[in-house]
């Protein structure tokens, strides 16, 4: 039975420390960007909403390397950010900014938790630089992780996901200047106790974990089967929100804590934008509006978004709607290496969508989407098999019809449709909504069911051309086809963005992804669109 409550879906509120590369589309963002079409074509309710992520420490650092202050690479890097979701087509329905209103609702989020008795204040050993006379925290200070032995930065481990006690680190070294000395020195700060929650969590995991991708599912057996560390609320550092808490004077948030507070404020940004009235800042996360709440993420944060995040909310005593999934996706790589910005090792989305057309390199990064493992991109493998798979059997498909159609007189006029292509119409949206649903959600299979039925559909046209059907029969036949088409058109919407919004404007069609929306007994022909494709590069 299909879950009817309104759909939230929140990207992972990318870093403003540069623009998005296409490991970081082929990741959350796209996996949003189909999942809410998809939504909003099958009728449903949904939004999509985000920010950026202006009080990472990583900012500081990537500022030094490039010669901007903060402040300047957080305007420049939100601006970016938001002109590669345009050029990739990523439809956000409320992208907010970090303005006063952000950070109440950051402040009164962590203040909830601290007047309800559920923070401590805690003395803890910090990396220190003895000569700058900082303390070195998260991306400030890297090291070997204390679980997997690989260069970690400070907070969580971007390798395994397992979480890096505060003076757990192998060698600590300043990431800012690794030649400085790195010590430890005891300070205190707020922290979440976050193993207090620990069989509100296994509870948690064992109610909705069952349909998650199985590399989530293993990690949390790992963090809930051994003591979880207490989680900084605050740090000793000068970048960042100030810590609203007497006890921590001249103290900032730890950036990660904002990850919820973030969530709840961007969807009711995005949702006043769309007509709703102004009411509470966190409102659309209220138990109360029972929302389905969606977060596409990578899975190196996974320990704070899935652990302690829902350990607050948890905390919280039923204020909220925990999260129903999270849609976690591993690393796409570029030639089989690693993505690096400082190497050079980078293919910018929004250079991509410049080159080839966007609906192709979307369909690329679907099908090859990092889902269960690693998966690599090539621009070789992406002219290849968008050319042979997608471009060549569609616009054959398109140009048989058009001859078809010529036949039977043009595009005017009624022609009748059969059963059986009802049957095949419902049977091609049930198959797809299986891959853009939750709980078997599959951005590859969909593309890949994308270029099965072109090729179908391309073999069936090719048929008909040469069947020498009287005109009778002809009708009868293009019908079907017809209306086979307009349901893949419609089912790949979500995924073919412009193709099928020319497609339904030459048709006059709407793009629903629905098995009532093809059960008609007739149908009309109409110009199918091509698809553009620049010949192959010399690589």
């Amino acid at each position: 039975m299909t879950d009817k409550r309104p759909v939230v879906i929140i990207g992972g509120p990318p870093t403003s420390n540069g623009d998005l590369h296409i490991g970081h589309i082929a990741g959350p963002y796209l996996g949003a960007d189909v999942h809410r079409r998809y939504l909003r074509a099958a009728g449903r309710e949904a939004v999509f909403a985000s920010c950026t992520d202006d009080s990472q420490t990583y900012l500081v650092t990537s500022a030094a390397r490039v010669g901007l202050t903060p402040p300047e690479l957080v305007e420049q890097s939100t601006e970016n950010i938001q002109r590669t979701f345009k050029a990739m087509g990523v439809e956000v329905d409320g992208f907010s900014p970090t303005d006063d209103g952000y950070k109440a609702l950051v402040h009164d989020y962590v203040k909830r938790l601290y007047d309800k008795g559920k923070l401590r204040l805690r003395k803890v050993r910090l990396p220190y630089s003895e000569s700058k006379g900082e303390f070195l925290v998260e991306g400030f200070v890297g090291g070997g992780c204390p679980t997997c032995l690989a260069d970690s930065r400070g907070g969580f481990c971007e390798g395994c996901g397992h979480p890096i006690d505060f003076d757990a680190l192998i060698e600590p070294y300043s990431v800012l200047d690794p030649a400085d000395e790195v010590t430890y020195r005891e300070t205190e700060i707020m922290v979440f106790p976050v193993s207090e929650y620990r069989e509100q969590l296994l509870a948690y995991y064992e109610e909705r974990g069952p349909a998650w991708r199985p590399h989530v599912l293993g990690l949390m057996r790992e963090l809930l089967s051994g003591p979880l560390p207490d989680f900084a609320i605050t740090y000793p550092v000068k970048w960042g929100l100030p810590a609203p808490f007497l006890q921590t004077p001249g103290q900032r948030l730890n950036a990660w804590v904002e990850g919820m507070p973030a969530s709840m404020y961007c969807t009711e940004y995005a949702l006043r934008r769309n007509g709703k009235p102004k009411v509470a800042d966190d409102d659309a996360w209220l138990a109360e509006n029972d929302a389905r709440v969606v977060v596409f993420m990578g899975f190196d944060p996974l320990f704070t978004w899935g652990v302690v995040h829902v350990a607050e909310l948890i905390a919280l005593e039923g204020r909220y709607v925990l999260p129903d999934t999270l849609l976690v996706n591993e690393f796409y790589e570029l030639e089989n290496e690693k993505f690096s910005t400082s190497k050079g090792h980078v293919v910018w989305a929004r250079e991509l969508a410049a080159e080839v057309p966007r609906d192709i390199a979307r369909f690329h990064l679907n099908l090859t989407a990092p889902e269960f493992a690693r998966t690599n991109f090539s621009r070789a493998a992406l002219e290849k098999v968008a050319g042979e798979r997608l471009v060549t059997p569609w616009n054959e498909l398109a140009e048989t019809l058009a001859k078809l159609t010529a036949e039977v007189g043009g595009e005017n006029g009624s022609l009748p449709v059969s059963t059986e292509a009802t049957e095949r119409a419902a049977a091609m949206v049930s198959r797809f909504a299986l891959n853009y649903e939750l709980e078997d959600f599959s951005l590859s299979r969909a593309a890949d069911l994308i270029v099965q039925h072109v090729e179908r559909l391309r073999a069936a046209t090719e048929r008909t051309l040469k069947g020498n059907l009287d005109q009778e029969m002809l009708r009868a036949r293009l019908g079907d086809l017809f209306l086979e088409l307009r349901a893949l058109i419609g089912c790949a919407s979500p995924i073919l963005i412009d193709l099928a919004e020319r497609a339904a404007a030459a048709g006059g069609f709407a793009l629903r992804i629905t098995a009532a929306a093809f059960d008609v007994t007739h149908t009309t022909a109409f110009p199918v669109p091509s698809l553009e494709f620049p010949p192959t590069s010399e690589v």
